[in-house]
């Protein structure tokens, strides 16, 4: 699904309004329609509703849901946001509409001495302002927009919470905007929505279709889309009757330290599960045992260390090449991890503290094989690029990372960022918060490796390989909940994840 700018939304309405054929108004109406199906479905009659309408075309959609709402039965009250004598015409043509139904209530606010008193039983849906807002809120929208986020009540927006912009929000005014439990986004997920940073305001988000021209959507171009089940279905390989375990390639994982050989385990593990058809550790020499033990369908490459990764093993005979999970930081293993990148030439997965060594020798950013993965979290991300000034400015220099040295980053997170080199960018969404779990990364470089050394392009290893490893979290939270999930249990539900995309 792409992600499309506040303006190229704009773009769609218009163009749907004028090829489909339909006016404004029967569009504005199916877009609330389903406001009030979702409403109906999730809050009982015994909720009062209060709609803030503003003054634009989101207050139409708004006036829209109270009347429809009040046709299923809710108790509703209409409070409008008066700022101007002038209103968009389909907020007039529907603020027409609900006057004349028996019963409607409808009261304005022109100063902050007519904000309505609200209970806990209250449920408040937002329509003050949408995806049009191209300037911070201040004045009586401001004092509106902090009461209603003071009140006890849970607060459902009408496409974008008021005061949020659809793009880069560093420069607005955080108090300003609301925060709501719900957002219920017509046909497309904005940008804003996928940034840590926007969680208290957008609250948990829902895209509803309203029917906007889907021809006209996927020609319009966006460097920005989101992974779904149908879209990672198209770019399985299914598996062939004569196939052997040479067909799904022999990986080489580099991994493991004295104290950390949890992390090489966890990784290898995964590497199996995704369907390598050889996997070899290479690992220091407290970890032989372990590794034969914990995994014995892998096989193992020794370092001269007994302790640490110190030498590089021939690459040559290997798929793919992956590199970090507990490796350490110490002068030896920074060495070695420069001596592979002087020896290999084929695109391989980082993670972990390779990227801490890299952040340490940022020469050695441009030795990585082009079309390789990084696949950092936020802190070694930062120690990788430096900080930036919020999550739109570091989505931009995630991109433009990719771009300058050829390389994929995944970015992980509650919606973990894919930047390519061709400058596209991938949120995934898979995953639950019950996988913010010591290993769950080192799972993750497992099931990436596993992929690219089986025949995948880089770019579908890291986009499949992040939905199966969020899929397979979600799997496991089903039977166990969040607080209990370990990253074992990801690589446990691989499986499922797989026969679920299927």
């Amino acid at each position: 699904m792409k992600i499309l700018k506040s303006s190229q939304i704009r773009e769609v309405d218009a163009f749907t309004i004028e090829n489909e054929p339909i006016v404004s108004i029967d569009l504005m109406e199916r877009a609330a329609m389903t406001i009030s199906g979702w409403i109906s479905e999730n809050i009982s009659k015994d909720k009062i509703i209060k709609i803030f309408v503003g003054p634009g075309n989101n207050g139409g959609d708004a006036l829209a849901v109270a009347r429809q709402l009040m046709e299923f039965d809710y108790a509703v009250e209409v409070f409008l946001l008066k700022i101007s004598n002038n209103l968009s015409n389909d907020c007039q043509i529907n603020l027409d509409r609900f006057k004349i139904i028996k019963n409607s209530l409808i009261r304005e606010i022109s100063e902050k001495s007519d904000f309505p008193e609200i209970t806990h039983n209250d449920i408040l849906v937002d329509g003050l302002f949408g995806s049009g807002l191209t300037r911070i809120l201040e004045g009586l929208p401001k004092d509106l927009v902090q009461f209603l986020n003071n009140s006890s009540a849970d607060i459902i927006a009408i496409d974008i919470p008021s005061g949020l912009f659809g793009e880069n929000n560093s420069g607005n005014d955080l108090d300003a905007i609301i925060k709501a439990k719900y957002t219920l986004s017509f046909q497309l997920p904005k940008l804003s929505f996928f940034f840590p940073e926007n969680e208290i305001f957008a609250g948990s988000w829902e895209v509803l279709p309203i029917g906007l021209n889907r021809n006209f959507i996927d020609n319009l171009y966006s460097e920005f889309c989101t992974i779904d089940s149908e879209y990672v279905k198209n770019k399985i390989i299914y598996r062939k009757k004569f196939s052997h375990k040479g067909t799904y390639g022999h990986v080489l994982l580099i991994a493991g330290s004295y104290g950390k050989m949890g992390a090489a385990i966890l990784a290898a593990k995964a590497c199996l599960r995704t369907g390598s058809g050889l996997v070899t550790v290479h690992v220091p020499k407290i970890g032989y045992e372990i590794i034969q033990t914990a995994l014995p369908e892998a096989m193992i490459s020794i370092d001269w260390s007994d302790i640490i990764f110190t030498n590089v093993p021939d690459v040559e005979n290997y798929t793919s090449v992956g590199i970090g999970p507990g490796i350490g930081t110490k002068q030896n293993t920074k060495k070695a991890l420069s001596n592979l990148l002087e020896r290999i030439s084929t695109p391989m997965v980082i993670d972990a503290d390779g990227l801490n060594i890299l952040s340490e020798q940022k020469e050695l950013i441009k030795k990585v094989p082009k079309n390789s993965i990084l696949t950092p979290h936020p802190k070694e991300f930062e120690r990788l690029l430096g900080e930036t000034s919020g999550d739109y400015d570091r989505i931009q220099a995630q991109i433009n990372f990719s771009v300058d040295n050829q390389l994929f980053v995944v970015l992980k997170g509650a919606h973990t960022s894919i930047t390519c080199p061709d400058g596209s960018c991938y949120f995934n969404s898979s995953g639950n918060p019950g996988m913010a779990t010591a290993g769950s990364g080192d799972v993750l470089t497992g099931i990436i490796l596993s992929l690219l050394g089986q025949g995948y392009e880089p770019k579908d290893a890291a986009i499949l390989g992040v939905y199966l490893h969020g899929l397979a979290g979600d799997i496991a939270s089903e039977k166990i909940g969040q607080e209990a999930l370990i990253a074992s249990d990801i690589v446990d539900n691989l499986g499922p994840a797989y026969l679920r995309i299927k």
